[in-house]
């Protein structure tokens, strides 16, 4: 099992629980043989704490663990010591300690943070859009266009309307991309393509 839990979705309530997450390593801190990581997926961001007391080869893995990595992680879920909650995140109140650490994935160092306020050019970001979708911004807006056409088609659906996908020809438009060009059987020597976007 990839995960039981999502890392944003964890409370106080879960306190005790035994877990099973995945996601991407955001920033990781080492404080003299007790590394913090804080783990990230579309949920939300927990952070895990390894200590080499208790899981020794799990920090060895976390050692060399750096930012973008996919981890799984494997752990208990607790609350976090007076004084160290973080109210500045949802599951600020607490913390899982790991027992086990497995890499998914490792990645290069990416070319800007993936984080609320990156300060990342606008043309870099469009570059590397597949981590720029990564961004809380970026999936706010996807979650929340995917819940707006969602409520719509339920909608729709419990009306007994049928949702049909077909092809439109239109005419070309100059947007860079290689466009499907179709001939046009009623007048030869013309075409139509089909949009670019979808």
């Amino acid at each position: 099992m990839l995960r039981s839990a999502d890392c944003g979705a964890l409370r106080k309530e879960n306190a005790g629980d035994q877990v099973t997450l995945a996601g991407w390593v955001g920033r990781r801190r080492d404080h003299g043989g007790i590394i913090f990581i804080d783990l990230r997926e579309r949920s939300g961001t927990v952070q895990v704490v390894f200590n080499p007391e208790t899981a020794a080869d799990a920090t060895r893995v976390a050692e060399e663990v750096r930012g973008e990595w996919v981890v799984q992680v494997k752990g208990t879920v607790r609350r976090r010591p007076e004084g160290s909650e973080n109210p500045a995140i949802d599951t600020g109140d607490v913390e899982v300690m790991a027992t086990e650490l497995t890499v998914l994935n490792r990645s290069l160092t990416p070319p800007f943070y993936i984080e609320e306020d990156a300060d990342a050019d606008e043309s870099l970001r469009l570059r590397y859009r597949y981590l720029d979708l990564r961004r809380p911004p970026m999936l706010r807006n996807l979650t929340l266009r995917h819940n707006v056409v969602k409520y719509i088609r339920d909608f729709l659906s419990e009306r007994g309307f049928l949702e049909i996908e077909t092809p439109i020809l239109i005419k070309s438009t100059p947007e860079g991309a290689r466009d499907f060009l179709v001939p046009s059987r009623m007048q030869p020597g013309n075409f139509y393509a089909l949009p670019q976007s979808p």
